[in-house]
């Protein structure tokens, strides 16, 4: 098998790669993840060699046409793919902050510094988190620049599971409200059944109970809208699971 110079494997793949998706390309460049990369198309924020685009579908070669999303272009030289897996606190924002608000990407500012002194010339990683968790939520959150890692655990086709422990404020939780919130419930015309709901054994003392419930889709507001479907007030909400990956027993 002959073997080539790293100079003549890069000209050949520079010269006869092929084009992809926007929306793929984008993902990969870490905008966001590919679905929602598909939302920023079609809102006519993304320019291709000039033209707003509106279709995911067009191919495009980063390193020929240029693309520009809301007037800035997709850097040509990418960070590497980075995951981190955060305890999100509560009173902190799955966004962009507003209003002065907490957001969990101040969770990464202190690593970013110290990248960006280690990286110097290289464009800075656009984080986004994989889903969200809502202001008064804890638990586990993913935050990357890989548009097909987030593909990947977001989508329902996965089949990937959510775990949330559930604090109510309740002295009691009945079996009939187990099986109310087992049934599910309809939001947003869909309606949203869990794999699975228990009541967790509570510790001597406890005057609140706690209830674990196993998602798939994670809609926005699932889970506290299933508890409440069965009259259970949420006193608070912790997400312990994505996948094969739990939280610390200690956070």
């Amino acid at each position: 098998e002959p073997k080539f110079s790293k100079a003549a494997r890069r000209f050949f793949n520079m010269r006869f790669r092929k084009a992809e998706r926007l929306s793929k390309v984008m993902a990969a460049a870490g905008v966001a993840s590919r679905r929602a990369c598909e939302e920023i198309i079609f809102a006519g924020k993304v320019v291709v060699n000039g033209k707003v685009c509106r279709t995911p579908e067009t191919h495009v070669d980063p390193l020929k046409d240029l693309i520009y999303i809301d007037g800035k272009p997709i850097p040509r030289r990418l960070p590497p793919k980075m995951v981190f897996a955060l305890y999100k606190p509560k009173g902190y924002i799955c966004s962009d902050a507003k209003d002065d608000k907490k957001t969990v990407y101040l969770l990464l500012e202190k690593y970013l510094k110290t990248w960006e002194k280690n990286n110097p010339g290289l464009t800075k990683p656009r984080f986004f988190t994989v889903g969200r968790l809502d202001v008064a939520t804890t638990g586990l959150i993913f935050v990357t620049n890989d548009g097909e890692f987030a593909q990947k655990v977001s989508h329902p086709s996965s089949g990937i599971t959510k775990e949330y422990l559930v604090t109510v404020d309740s002295e009691s939780v009945t079996k009939r409200q187990l099986k109310r919130i087992a049934s599910g419930t309809e939001i947003d015309g869909v309606m949203c059944v869990p794999i699975s709901v228990e009541l967790v054994k509570s510790e001597p003392g406890d005057s609140r109970h706690r209830i674990r419930v196993v998602v798939t889709e994670g809609r926005n507001h699932e889970v506290r809208q299933l508890v409440e479907s069965a009259f259970l007030k949420v006193h608070a909400l912790k997400r312990v699971r994505v996948g094969g990956l739990r939280l610390p027993s200690k956070l």
